[in-house]
């Protein structure tokens, strides 16, 4: 019961603090992990030292073997001006853990993941007073719903609805009683999000937790201005609101100067908060990002003074020195007005449809 106050004792803070300015989301995690080095032995711990599958690149199985330093990384971000940091769980599903054999390992994943932010916000929380939120991460898996693998079997999926939604079932069970929002990040196919808020709903049918409000993120993944599966950002957005998402928006893929017609568009059409947390520009040939702190900083600030978001972050190639000067740039902006919310019938396929009376 404790913990149910006290998150509800930040989220009403948070609240308050968006009436006046813009919440800071944090950075990419892997560009922080890969500054640590680590090898294949790293990654199993002495745990996993006979596991019969390699291992690196794991980044989630971390949460197991090198919690310190997850717990090292949420920290350095909440001290760069964070209010909201995402659980090291992007892949802490069955289905993605499966490229590893560690289908069984997905919810002790998830869980440790969860708790390991909520232990970093808590240290801060106690030394500044402010309110430290956590997100609990939900990647896209590496399966989608909409798009046949198979191209000489255009009907042909490789996973169904129903596997999709029950393992996210168990990631969000296991991540509730640690997170403060749940964020389906990286949505690069519609239905596989639809999949996780419909875990989320089923989570919430059910009274075990108290209503966990949900964030989405969506990925435009070229100059088309569209997602993998088809859609624009208009009818991305009418494809989801039924879930009524404490915020919706864009990351990953682009880098700020691309996103940010696509952000703007979001900004038009988007009945609760925006976010945006775009990559450090594009990636080199060797697929590093090279945008320094200020570039990135100086078109999100721009978004914030323009009105076009209320929160902001970074995703591949942004570190807490990204989040620092975007937190710096966006200080004096104000938050994006919520849009009310329409009588308007809003469908979509790929493009968006609006019905309106006479």
């Amino acid at each position: 019961m404790d913990d149910i106050v006290k998150r509800a004792e930040r989220l009403a803070a948070l609240e308050e603090r968006a009436k006046s300015g813009i919440l800071m989301l944090d950075g990419a995690m892997g560009t922080e992990i890969q500054k640590h080095k680590l090898t294949e032995a790293d990654y199993r711990g002495e745990r996993f030292a006979d596991w019969q599958s390699p291992v690196a690149g794991n980044n989630d199985l971390l949460n197991l073997t090198q919690p310190n330093i997850i717990k090292g990384i949420h920290t350095a971000y909440f001290e760069s001006g964070s209010d909201i940091v995402e659980t090291n769980t992007f892949c802490a599903t069955a289905i993605a853990q499966a490229d590893y054999e560690m289908e069984g390992l997905a919810t002790e994943i998830a869980e440790e993941g969860a708790r390991i932010a909520r232990a970093a916000a808590e240290a801060v929380e106690s030394v500044t007073g402010d309110p430290k939120a956590v997100c609990g991460a939900i990647g896209p898996t590496n399966r989608t719903l909409s798009l046949s693998p198979k191209v000489e079997d255009p009907g042909y999926r490789a996973v169904t609805f129903d596997e999709v939604r029950d393992a996210y079932a168990e990631q969000v069970a296991a991540m509730a009683p640690y997170v403060d929002f749940f964020l389906v990040e990286t949505i690069f196919d519609t239905l596989n999000a639809k999949a996780a808020i419909k875990a989320i709903m089923d989570l919430r049918s059910t009274g075990a937790t108290a209503e966990i409000p949900i964030m989405l993120s969506g990925t435009i993944s070229d100059a088309s201005g569209r997602t993998l599966s088809g859609q624009t950002t208009e009818a991305f957005y009418n494809s989801l609101r039924h879930a009524k998402p404490w915020a919706i928006g864009l990351n990953c893929a682009m880098g700020a100067a691309e996103l940010r017609p696509y952000v703007q568009e979001m900004h038009r059409v988007a009945e609760c908060k925006v976010l945006a947390y775009p990559n450090a520009g594009l990636p080199n040939a060797f697929g590093e990002y090279d945008e320094r702190p200020e570039e990135t900083a100086a078109f999100l600030g721009e978004w914030a003074h323009q009105g076009y978001v209320n929160i902001l972050g970074g995703c591949c190639g942004t570190t807490p020195d990204h989040i620092r000067a975007i937190a710096e740039k966006a200080k004096t902006a104000a938050p994006r007005e919520v849009g009310k919310p329409s009588d308007v019938l809003r469908l979509s396929g790929l493009e968006p449809f609006e019905l309106r009376g006479q």
